[in-house]
């Protein structure tokens, strides 16, 4: 099988390029090489590679700057999105559409289930959130769209390596402690969305790591871990504060949790992990 990956720089695309089975034809693909404002560049990158199956991990991810740059979130999470299911429709070709919890308020005391009407609340996950629809409208069930949380991995800029470098540099850290949801590592959802295309999966999935935690608990872990790994060689104080106390341009969920267990009943060979374990993991391969 012949898989064109698009947004190829990411950690989700990094991660599935060191994840891919031996027996796909991946073809990676990012900025430059496709401009995803472009619908000219769109549609020469899809038919030079001739794909059996898209997966499409690009995105604008800038959530906070989103705000000022409307234009530009929608055109790469909607309109790019829109002509990559219109090119996979007209040529039979699979699709698999990353999005993100964003679509949802964040209002919520339960896991967020696929049943659930999505309300986001940013230009992010608006922009995600019509992305989603027109997959949805464009290919009914013959696409596979997966969400996911709060991303991490040992490629690119992420939580984890930020609050690695803070650590190093400050005396204390103030972090937000009334965020709730699930760190991710991506590798592990690399390996779920190769087992997805295995099985043809079509629908709405949710993929995260096991368990949930505050950004305080997740940034705590954080140092936790590295000092037993001996990747920092101090710790220092870290303290919780609300959302309010730290505003951003974007507004965050609340809660962040997405409801997996149609995931884990589906995808049987991958059992769930906790988030404090693929954490480990992960500072490992940084040491």
């Amino acid at each position: 099988m012949k898989v064109l990956l698009l947004g190829a720089n990411s950690q989700l695309g990094w991660e599935l390029q060191r994840t891919c089975p031996e027996k796909i034809q991946l073809i990676s693909c990012d900025y430059p090489k496709v401009d995803f404002c472009s619908k000219t560049s769109i549609k020469q990158c899809l038919e030079t590679s001739k794909p059996d199956c898209i997966i499409n991990a690009a995105a604008y991810t800038a959530v906070d700057l989103a705000e000022k740059e409307i234009q530009t979130a929608f055109k790469v999470n909607h309109e790019a999105v829109a002509d990559i299911a219109q090119y996979a429709g007209q040529n039979d070709i699979r699709l698999v559409h990353i999005s993100t919890d964003y679509v949802f308020n964040g209002k919520n005391y339960r896991p967020w289930t696929i049943e659930d009407s999505p309300c986001p609340e940013s230009v992010y996950g608006k922009s995600k959130l019509e992305g989603e629809i027109a997959v949805r409208d464009i290919l009914k069930n013959k696409a596979l769209i997966i969400r996911t949380a709060w991303l991490y991995s040992s490629h690119g800029e992420n939580f984890v390596k930020t609050m690695l470098k803070l650590i190093t540099k400050k005396n204390s850290l103030n972090v937000v402690d009334d965020q709730v949801g699930t760190p991710t590592w991506a590798y592990g959802l690399a390996k779920g969305v190769w087992e997805f295309i295995e099985k043809s999966l079509s629908g709405i999935f949710h993929w995260t790591d096991a368990g949930i935690a505050s950004w305080y608990d997740f940034a705590i872990a954080i140092q936790e871990e590295a000092m037993g790994l001996g990747l920092i060689t101090k710790t220092i104080p870290i303290l919780p504060i609300s959302s309010k106390e730290f505003p951003t341009p974007a507004q965050r969920p609340f809660y962040g949790i997405l409801d997996k267990n149609m995931t884990w009943k589906t995808t049987a060979g991958l059992n769930p992990v906790h988030w404090r374990v693929q954490l480990r993991a992960m500072l490992k391969e940084l040491n």
